[in-house]
């Protein structure tokens, strides 16, 4: 049963408890490792937890050490907002957010399981107060350096673990899911990617931008090739606005190519009993019955019907399609819709989807605006990082369920964005 994760999971918090508290920890600095830098507890605290975020600690009890874990956080962030002595930053992307989460607990109120309601609302809260958090916390580029690149070490680690045979089995359930990792990466893609456009250190985040990009094309998970392509087209377009379309298109190209030659990926998108071939594709002659979805479209399309058809609107209450699935053995058991946009639709209505949808978008446009306001370098780095990897984990959410693992996954672009407040709000108070 994994009791080591339990032990695992009880240091964890003992030690975030611990730097919360504590006037200071001295750490190595993020940018001369021959330096020590003091950071306060707060600082301390969100270093260590959003480095941590691919730790899942998961265990095969009724209650997995992993929901525990996920409340054990927010409490650390709310509690970290108290002792913190620096305010949360608020923006209009965070109102619009507040305004979803109070449609969906409004949702618990006529769904037909609202314990299963609460639990889709805990994983939702949980990015919004990582955001107040590190707005809170962060000040300094130190801060943010040091719990960016401490992320991207976790990454890494777990990317190691992978490739040397038999190390898996070593740390059974310590990691989070190989598709909860391979969205994990599309975050750790961008910010290698940024630091490479941005520091000296060429060679070390050019190698670190291949590493993290490869592991959805190896382990074929088409959500996080999805996301990748998604993020790096936000990336460029931050940084060279409309000047970066022939390079998007060019990925855009790209894309399909590899759909068509890359043989384990075209086997996986099409249905073995289909030929499909690039030829075919430039007629206009695939179609969605040429692709193989795994059951998901047969599994959204039954969801829609039972649970979104007649509640267009509001939907059928927040975690109705949760109570459905772990009540109705349908498709071989599906326990999870693979959609969060689907789940949304079906749990919250239009409403739920469109409050969603334009508060993601809220925040890439302030990144956006904050790229080319600000002339501070740590800012435009948080900025392009936050917005191009919001975008890249975004898009996984069509086909993913990226909500369940918000942990690892929709944690890392709302904790940038909330590093960047906290650095712009830094920032003005050194200026003032």
């Amino acid at each position: 049963m994994q009791i080591q994760n339990v032990f695992y999971f009880l240091i964890f918090s003992y030690y975030c408890l611990k730097f919360l508290m504590s006037p200071g920890i001295q750490m190595k600095s993020p940018l001369d490792k021959t330096q020590h830098v003091l950071f306060d507890g707060p600082e301390a605290c969100w270093i260590i937890m959003f480095s941590t975020g691919l730790l899942a600690f998961q265990t095969a009890w009724v209650v997995d050490v992993m929901a525990v874990r996920l409340f054990m956080l927010e409490i650390l962030c709310i509690v970290g907002m108290f002792v913190v002595k620096r305010q949360p930053v608020w923006t209009i992307p965070l109102l619009l957010y507040v305004a979803y989460l109070i449609w969906i607990l409004a949702g618990c109120v006529y769904s037909p399981a609202p314990i299963y309601g609460i639990r889709v609302f805990l994983k939702y809260l949980f990015p919004f107060l990582m955001t107040l958090f590190a707005s809170a916390a962060v000040r300094h580029k130190e801060t943010f350096l040091k719990a960016g690149k401490g992320a991207m070490l976790m990454a890494f680690i777990s990317f190691l673990i992978w490739i040397i045979p038999d190390a898996p089995s070593l740390f059974p359930g310590v990691f989070w899911y190989s598709t909860a990792r391979a969205v994990n990466y599309i975050s750790m893609f961008i910010l290698a990617l940024t630091l490479f456009y941005y520091t000296n250190e060429k060679n070390k985040y050019l190698f670190y931008t291949i590493v993290f990009m490869t592991p959805c094309f190896i382990w074929v998970y088409r959500s996080s090739i999805l996301g990748t392509f998604v993020a790096i087209s936000a990336f460029y377009f931050i940084i060279y606005r409309i000047r970066a379309f022939p390079l998007i298109f060019s990925f855009f190209i790209a894309g399909i190519l590899a759909v068509f030659l890359i043989p384990s990926l075209h086997n996986k998108m099409f249905k073995a009993d289909r030929t499909v071939t690039l030829e075919q594709f430039e007629r206009g002659e695939v179609t969605m019955d040429h692709v193989e979805t795994n059951a998901r479209q047969a599994t959204w399309n039954h969801l829609e019907k039972k649970l979104y058809k007649g509640h267009e609107i509001v939907g059928s209450g927040t975690g109705a399609v949760q109570q459905y699935l772990y009540t109705h053995y349908i498709f071989g058991g599906v326990r999870a819709p693979h959609s969060d946009f689907v789940q949304i639709r079906c749990d919250n209505g239009i409403i739920g989807l469109a409050l969603y949808v334009i508060m993601v978008l809220a925040i890439f446009l302030h990144c956006f605006r904050t790229y080319w306001v600000y002339g501070y370098t740590p800012i435009k780095i948080s900025a392009l990082t936050a917005g191009a990897s919001m975008l890249g984990v975004f898009a996984t959410l069509y086909s993913e369920n990226t909500v369940n693992y918000s942990m690892c996954t929709l944690s890392m672009p709302f904790g940038f964005y909330g590093m960047m407040l906290g650095m712009i709000k830094g920032e003005q108070e050194r200026n003032e």
